[in-house]
């Protein structure tokens, strides 16, 4: 099976892309955003323990995120592949994701990098917010979840270039021709 994490800042263009992906390779599609917004909208304990940590624009606990990652990757175990959205955050949620893969006898086949300079990730998100109603879609939960990102999850850029498994894409331009440059990388896997 084709394990991908789909990678890069908030607004960076992995839901739209990953939709693409699953579109026309079949693949199963792992969005911690959508998973999480789910369990929010369903009141459940962990929506609500999620919700708190997410208001503020903070990282879901690693174990708590491993956890529910491994459920809906097991319902998933029939696809040609999976994709991995929005997780995982830092290097031990990484390895964490090593060893959930590992258990399973699988791998991590690549890590896809959307890369997009930071101006245009805040007019994406501002824009976002305006159009879909999500509270964490506001300025200044944008300007913390950056943050975020920049410290605690970009340090996986040079992780994953380590492993050999970074491939990095131009997210910025016309959507199809960052698609097709996506294509490319997954075609070779």
């Amino acid at each position: 099976m084709i394990n991908i994490v789909i990678f890069g800042a908030p607004g960076s263009g992995k839901g739209t892309q990953s939709e693409k992906i699953v579109a026309k390779y079949g693949f199963g599609h792992i969005s911690t955003g959508d998973v999480l917004r789910n369990e929010i909208k369903n009141k459940t304990i962990l929506g609500k323990t999620a919700k708190a940590y997410i208001d503020k624009g903070q990282l879901i606990p690693d174990s708590l995120m491993t956890d529910i990652l491994a459920r809906v990757y097991d319902t998933m175990r029939d696809s040609k592949g999976v994709i991995f959205d929005g997780f995982p955050r830092t290097i031990p949620q990484a390895e964490n994701l090593n060893k959930l893969l590992a258990e399973r006898g699988e791998d991590l086949s690549a890590m896809i990098e959307l890369d997009v300079p930071q101006d245009e990730l805040m007019k994406r998100l501002i824009n976002r917010g305006k159009t879909s109603g999500r509270s964490d879609d506001n300025e200044k939960t944008i300007k913390q979840r950056l943050d975020v990102y920049h410290n605690q999850t970009s340090p996986l850029v040079e992780w994953y270039q380590q492993k050999g498994k970074r491939h990095s894409i131009d997210g910025l331009g016309d959507l199809e021709r960052i698609f097709a440059d996506i294509c490319q990388v997954i075609d070779k896997l």
